[in-house]
């Protein structure tokens, strides 16, 4: 992993390199010589934050134009609950 530097002008100048960069490591974005910012991919920033992948973001199913096309089949129930005898 390396870190890369830009000054705060280069990067309003060409943000676009600045973001390729992250795909090697962190961004570290200079203001009058001195960092002042980091810019991570965002998976890096997940990992750092120790945020989690919810179950609902992988479940969930991506828009397309297909999506009126699914249909869900759901099976039938074969025998229903019966309560518990507790005496």
């Amino acid at each position: 992993m390396s870190i890369t530097t830009f000054s705060s002008r280069a990067f309003n100048q060409d943000a676009s390199k600045a973001k390729n960069a992250t795909k090697d490591g962190p961004v570290i974005i200079t203001d009058r010589g001195r960092p002042a910012h980091v810019l991570l991919t965002f998976d890096d920033y997940k990992k750092l934050s120790g945020q989690r992948t919810r179950i609902a973001d992988l479940l969930a199913m991506p828009a397309t134009a297909d999506a009126d096309d699914f249909e869900l089949m759901i099976p039938p129930m074969g025998e229903l609950a019966q309560s518990a005898d507790l005496s």
